[in-house]
């Protein structure tokens, strides 16, 4: 056999190898994951999601200026997409570790992966990248936050909607928010042992995967009830954001990169739903851990910080 086919093969077998068999359970057993006492506190570990075969180009470019970063100690590719064949997903940075999980479940985004090493693990959506500033300033941030709290870019809140007797979800009204989400979060590695783990937790998970959504919501409860307070908005550096619907429609990422996204596939039904998920993580939980947050840890003064494609120029989403 030709030595580059022997390589080609001796690759796909490595990485039909580091499919996750078993699920959440194979990651809850207590025995493969790492030893708290021995996580890093000084670096972190970022996992990127992926499931868009559409965005392995974009996803490889992200994974690999993550990994040059020098307070990353790891960068974990969890790839959901059951269905993708493994020829597809070669050619990641020599320091990215990929693994494929056994399902297309967004609860697989906080497993807590028995690979890492770091207390701190930044979760980051497949299209979102934080510059350096950006993401020493934030892993800082949270060094110093109160354990258990999540610290993030992007902020969102809920209220109760007393005419339906529901929650709504909403985005961050004026001063206070109570949600981060998941384009990009620090959190700790305890928070995705108990959101994966937890039994209490089961029926919550439950819904994400009925609903294929919420996920990021969910944390959020899990992160507050843990801590007893709302999560940390922090303000530096930029994020260049693909996936933000503000972005021209032809940006150079192209359409492909903003419609594969639910917020952008739902509309105002997207709303909805996560207002619906806030109700039924309530009702199944039975509190309401949410706490709200005001103001935010700043370097500079600026808005969201979100970067999009307008008229050929990076700027601001919200400019």
């Amino acid at each position: 056999m030709p030595t580059h086919r022997r390589l080609r093969l001796l690759l796909l077998v490595t990485l039909a190898a580091v499919v996750v068999a078993g699920g959440e359970e194979a990651f809850c057993d207590g025995e493969s994951g790492p030893d708290a006492a021995a996580l890093r506190p000084d670096r972190l570990t970022v996992l990127l999601s992926g499931y868009s075969e559409r965005r392995l180009p974009l996803l490889r470019a992200i994974a690999g200026a993550y990994a040059a970063h020098p307070l990353v100690l790891a960068v974990i590719v969890l790839w959901s997409n059951p269905s993708t064949p493994n020829s597809l997903l070669l050619s990641f940075p020599p320091a990215v570790t990929l693994n494929q999980t056994a399902s297309a479940s967004l609860n697989s985004r906080f497993l807590p992966h028995p690979s890492i090493r770091t207390a701190a693990v930044a979760v980051v959506d497949d299209d979102v990248l934080a510059d350096a500033a950006a993401l020493s300033f934030a892993f800082s941030t949270w060094q110093h936050s109160r354990p258990g709290s999540l610290v993030g870019f992007f902020p969102r809140s809920h209220h109760l909607d007393l005419a339906r007797g529901k929650w709504a979800y909403t985005a961050a009204q004026p001063g206070r928010y109570s949600m981060v989400l998941t384009k990009f979060l620090i959190l700790s590695f305890d928070l995705l042992v108990k959101y994966s783990c937890s039994p209490e937790l089961a029926a919550a998970r439950a819904v994400v995967d009925r609903e294929r959504n919420c996920e990021d919501i969910l944390m959020n409860f899990v992160a507050s009830d843990e801590s007893g307070e709302g999560p940390v908005l922090v303000e530096a550096g930029s994020i260049r954001d693909w996936g933000d619907p503000r972005n021209d429609a032809d940006a150079s990422a192209g359409e492909a990169m903003k419609t594969v996204g639910l917020s952008s596939r739902g509309g105002t039904g997207h709303w909805e739903k996560r207002g619906e998920c806030i109700t039924e993580f309530h009702r199944l939980l039975g509190r309401m851990p949410l706490r709200y947050s005001y103001g935010k840890v700043v370097e500079a003064v600026g808005g969201e910080q979100g970067l999009c494609n307008k008229g050929g120029r990076l700027v601001r989403c919200d400019q």
